[in-house]
C-alpha cells in the first residue's frame, strides 16, 4: 500500500502511509491534529477514529 488520502465529509483531512507493519496517520488538517502521528490497522480504523473525533462536542471553555 501506498499513501492514501484520509477524507471525512468529502474534505481531506489527512494521509496515512504505510510504517513498520501499520499505517500511519498524518494530519493536514488542524480539526483531526489529536490523531496525528498515530498508528491504525486500517484504512478503517482510521475513519472511525475520525469520525469520532469530528463528532465529539466541542468542548466548552471554563469560565474563571
Amino acid at each position: 500500500m501506498t499513501r492514501q488520502v484520509i477524507e471525512y465529509a468529502g474534505i481531506p483531512v489527512g494521509n496515512v502511509i504505510p510504517d513498520s507493519g501499520s499505517l500511519k496517520f498524518i494530519a493536514v488538517k488542524f480539526h483531526v491534529h489529536d490523531l496525528d502521528g498515530q498508528r491504525f490497522a486500517s484504512a478503517s480504523d482510521v475513519l472511525r477514529a475520525t469520525h469520532k473525533l469530528m463528532s465529539a462536542p466541542a468542548a466548552i471553555p471554563c469560565a474563571a
